[in-house]
């Protein structure tokens, strides 16, 4: 009898030792995932400052560029409309989207000021097109540092056992990467 209540024993002291070992596996899973979850936040947020920044310039060149163009309406409405679209886009799938319709509107705007050589001397012009040069720059060290954090988040979700654990708390893969858009996979032709 004394015997059977040793091993009953042990037995219930290996099953509170398991439980125990599950129990901090999935709170520290827990935790990395919240911590994970977060770092893309935090990285996506410097992505749409960036957005953001850009997205205050492009008035001010276009302003710029009205004021030696006057018949390239059509332009000026594209750049407007797609501006919009980005700063009305509310989740990174939607920016994503709306910025690769900025670029390619953008593009179009950076190709008729070959037409005009006047507004390539404009000292507004290039210091506008300066900046908005460094805030491309910045973008993309944003977009490389976002994508980074969101690989480094999925293969974390994807990886056993820590799958389990995140699709009992609700965490998912997050397939929202920054992608170069396919306006921008081609570089424009700027003749001087």
């Amino acid at each position: 009898m004394r015997r059977g209540l040793v091993v009953l024993l042990g037995i219930l002291a290996v099953f509170v030792l398991f439980a125990l070992f599950v129990f901090g596996s999935f709170k520290s899973t827990q935790n990395q995932l919240v911590q994970k979850d977060e770092e893309v936040k935090n990285t996506w947020s410097n992505v749409d400052v960036q957005l953001q920044r850009r997205a205050d310039l492009i008035p001010n060149l276009v302003e710029t560029v009205k004021g030696f163009t006057k018949e390239e309406s059509t332009v000026f409405g594209d750049i407007a409309n797609a501006r919009a679209g980005l700063l009305n886009a509310r989740d990174p799938k939607a920016k994503i989207a709306a910025n690769g319709t900025l670029d390619s509107a953008f593009g179009r705007l950076l190709a008729l000021t070959e037409n005009y050589p006047q507004l390539r001397s404009s000292d507004q012009f290039m210091r506008l097109q300066d900046e908005l040069a460094g805030t491309e720059n910045r973008i993309g060290v944003a977009r490389i540092r976002y994508n980074k954090s969101l690989q480094d988040y999925n293969q974390f979700v994807r990886s056993f056992p820590n799958s389990i654990w995140a699709g009992i708390l609700g965490f998912h893969i997050n397939d929202a990467y920054f992608e170069a858009s396919a306006a921008s996979r081609t570089a424009p032709s700027v003749k001087f």
